[in-house]
This record gives C-alpha cells, structure tokens and sequence, in this order.
C-alpha cells in the first residue's frame, strides 16, 4: 500500500441499518430455501470450548503464577 486512503465500497459504504437489512434477507431466504445452517447443542457446545481455548492462546487454561506470586506477566512467549 502507498498510503492513500480508499474509497468505502460495497457493504464498508452502507449504514448499518441497511448492512442489517440485507443480511437478514439472506438470512431469511436460506432457511426458506433449507440452506442455512442450525446448530445443535453440541455443535454450539464445542464452538464455545474451541474459542475459550483461542481466547488464553490456545493453552486451555490460565497461566500460572510465578514463584513470586505474579502471574507471569515478565514471562517470555
């Protein structure tokens, strides 16, 4: 990129209202048609522990404190 600023185009030009708008057409015309995807309860489930787990670094768990009592913030990655 050289820098210059682009022009907003597409869905970046519209208001909000009218992305909400669209979107839920599209929406609303993949469940009629049978395309849109539901989730099930243990879909949802693991969709959840999936991004718990990206959210602390993929660790799936908190970082444990040091032998000095803080919690490794002075820790190398």
């Amino acid at each position: 990129m050289d820098g210059v600023r682009k022009e907003r185009r597409g869905f970046a030009s519209m208001s909000p209202e009218k992305q909400r708008e669209i979107a839920s057409k599209g929406g609303r015309a993949a469940h009629e048609k049978g395309t849109a995807h539901e989730w099930t309860a243990d879909e949802a489930r693991a969709a959840g522990r999936k991004g718990g787990q990206i959210s602390r670094g993929g660790r799936g768990r908190l970082v444990p404190a040091d032998a000095d009592g803080s919690a490794g913030a002075n820790r190398p990655e």
